[in-house]
C-alpha cells in the first residue's frame, strides 16, 4: 500500500475553503484536525484519493489543485525544503526532489529528462487514474512551480505543462497560474522548463549547506526505505546486468523466479517501478564507482549501462546536479 504525507491532505482541505466540513474530512483520513502539522505523518494514498473525491462531491474542484499547489511553502517540507532552497540552481533543486521524493510519498517518482525544447520535470504515478489521482497530479505539478518560484530570483513560468488525463470543464485557472499553455490529454504528467531557467542561481543557494542537508536527507531516506528482500535482490540483479546495457524487466523478473506481471505488482506494493529501481541502481552504482579512482569515467559509463560517456554525464548531472568528474573531485577532497 502506498502512502503520502498528511501535509498534502491538510493543504487540500485548507484550499477547499468553507464549503466543506474540514474537521470531519481530516478525521476520516486519520488526521487530528486540531493537531500540529507534521509532514512526516503519512496516510494511505487510496484514502487521500477518497478524500479528494469526497471534496469534489461537495464543491467545484476545477481549480482546487491550482489553489492547493499555490499554497505550498518550502518551510513546511522540513530538511527537504531547506535542501531545495540551498541547492545552487533550480535544476539542482529539482534533482533533490527527484532523489528524495520518498520522504513524503511512496506512490510518486520524479524524473528530470532532457527534451528538445529544454528539460522535463516528470511525475510518475502508477494505478487507476481515478478522479482523486487526477486532482492529486494536478496539485503536484502546481506545487512544483510554487516551490520553484520561491527560490528563483526573477519571475518564473514554464514553457509548457503536460497532463495525461482529459481537461476539466475550464483550464483558465491552470493557465493563469502556470503562465504557459497547459496541454491535457498528453503522454506525460510533466512540466517543461527552459534550460536557462533551470540554470539560474537560487536566491539562497549555498553549496556547503546543500551538501550537508543532502547527507541528512540520505540518512532519513535510508531509515524509511529499509528495502525488502525482493528490492535488494532486484537491485543486485540489475547492477550485474547493466554492463550489457539497460536491463529488461522480464529478464530480471525471470532471474528472480517471477513473471513480469508478478514482479511489477510486487514492486508497486512498495511504491516502486522497474524504471525507477533501475535508475536508482544506476545512480548508486555510479556514485560508488566514482569514489573508487581505479575506474575511468568511460569504464563507469559502460558498467552503468550507457553506450556513450556523454549520455552517462548527462544522466549523472540530472541525478545529482553535477558532472561525474566534479563529483569525483569533490569526493577526493573530503
Amino acid at each position: 500500500m502506498g502512502y503520502v504525507t498528511s501535509l498534502f491532505a491538510r493543504k487540500v482541505v485548507s484550499a477547499a475553503g468553507g464549503g466543506i466540513d474540514a474537521a470531519a474530512i481530516l478525521a476520516d483520513v486519520g488526521i487530528d484536525p486540531d493537531g500540529a502539522w507534521d509532514a512526516k505523518q503519512m496516510i494511505p494514498a487510496e484514502r487521500y484519493y477518497d478524500m479528494l473525491e469526497r471534496i469534489a462531491d461537495q464543491i467545484d474542484a476545477t481549480d482546487l489543485p491550482v489553489r492547493t499547489g499555490a499554497s505550498m511553502r518550502l518551510d513546511e517540507y522540513g530538511a527537504l525544503g531547506l535542501a531545495f532552497k540551498a541547492a545552487t540552481t533550480l535544476g539542482a533543486s529539482f534533482a533533490r526532489v527527484e532523489r528524495y521524493a520518498r520522504l513524503w510519498t511512496s506512490v510518486v517518482e520524479y524524473e528530470l529528462r532532457p527534451d528538445s525544447a529544454g528539460t522535463l520535470f516528470i511525475l510518475h504515478r502508477t494505478g487507476d487514474r481515478r478522479l482523486g489521482m487526477r486532482l492529486s497530479n494536478e496539485a503536484t505539478l502546481a506545487s512544483a512551480v510554487s516551490l520553484a518560484r520561491q527560490v528563483c530570483p526573477e519571475p518564473l513560468s514554464p514553457l509548457e505543462v503536460r497532463v495525461r488525463h482529459p481537461a476539466p470543464r475550464t483550464v483558465a485557472a491552470h493557465e493563469d497560474w502556470f503562465g504557459c499553455p497547459v496541454r491535457f490529454g498528453a503522454d506525460l504528467d510533466a512540466i517543461l522548463f527552459a534550460d536557462e531557467t533551470l540554470a539560474r542561481p537560487n536566491i539562497l543557494g549555498d553549496e556547503g549547506i546543500s551538501q550537508y542537508l543532502a547527507a541528512h536527507l540520505d540518512a532519513e531516506l535510508s531509515e524509511i526505505t529499509r528495502a525488502p528482500a525482493l528490492v535488494t535482490q532486484a537491485k543486485a540483479a540489475i547492477a550485474q546486468a547493466l554492463s550489457e546495457g539497460a536491463p529488461k524487466m522480464a529478464e530480471i523478473a525471470r532471474g528472480l523466479g517471477l513473471s513480469a506481471r508478478s514482479f511489477h505488482r510486487r514492486l508497486s506494493e512498495h511504491g516502486l517501478t522497474f524504471q525507477g529501481l533501475t535508475e536508482d541502481t544506476r545512480r548508486d552504482l555510479a556514485e560508488g564507482l566514482l569514489r573508487d579512482e581505479t575506474h575511468s569515467l568511460a569504464e563507469i559509463a559502460f558498467l552503468t549501462g550507457f553506450s556513450e560517456q556523454s549520455a552517462f554525464t548527462r544522466a549523472f548531472k540530472r541525478w545529482v546536479g553535477t558532472t561525474p568528474a566534479s563529483y569525483r573531485k569533490d569526493m577526493s577532497h573530503r
